[in-house]
Formats: structure tokens, C-alpha cells, sequence
């Protein structure tokens, strides 16, 4: 998936495919978010980008540069993928 916005069309269509069956890649460079300020609270552009594609990451996506998902199809090696456990466990490990 690419595309704008990261956290509205991005994730929707992400969360949606996923729903269906399919094994989603997510380039995170040829994506993006806008900065939102409302009665709950303020987020920047790059906060809103980075927290997606950590959750998208968790569970839904391989999360990955252009580049890197380039270097994936000339080689066939599958982009990494992450579980929901396994993101929790190593963020308690930083604290």
C-alpha cells in the first residue's frame, strides 16, 4: 500500500485487506499524514505516521521502505512480519 493519507485511506484499506485474507506490504517512505489539533488533544504529521505504522507493523502489514521491498522482489525473500506479542513484549523491554 501507498498513498496518502497513512492513518485514513492508508489504514483502512490496510486493516481491510487484512480482514479478506490478503498479506499486506506497507511502504512507509511513499506514504504520509497531516498534522490534526482538536478537542482531544494535538498530533503532528510525523507522530501520526510513525505510531500507524508501529500498529500496522504489530499485526497488520510489513511495514518497509521502498527500497527495501524493491530489494525483497528482485530477491524473493519475504518482508518481515510481527506479531501483536511480540511488539508488547520487546517495548516492555524498554522500560
Amino acid at each position: 500500500v501507498i498513498g496518502y493519507m497513512t492513518h485514513n485511506c492508508d489504514l483502512s484499506t490496510v486493516i481491510h485487506a487484512v480482514h479478506m485474507g490478503f498479506a499486506v506490504e506497507f511502504l512507509s517512505d511513499a506514504t504520509g499524514s497531516l498534522p490534526y489539533a482538536n478537542s482531544a488533544g494535538y498530533a503532528s504529521a510525523e507522530d501520526i505516521h510513525r505510531v500507524v505504522t508501529v500498529i500496522l507493523q504489530s499485526r497488520f502489514a510489513a511495514v518497509l521502505k521502498t527500497a527495501e521491498w524493491i530489494d525483497c522482489l528482485k530477491t524473493g525473500t519475504l518482508p518481515e512480519r510481527d506479531t501483536i506479542f511480540a511488539s508488547n513484549q520487546r517495548a516492555l523491554a524498554r522500560s
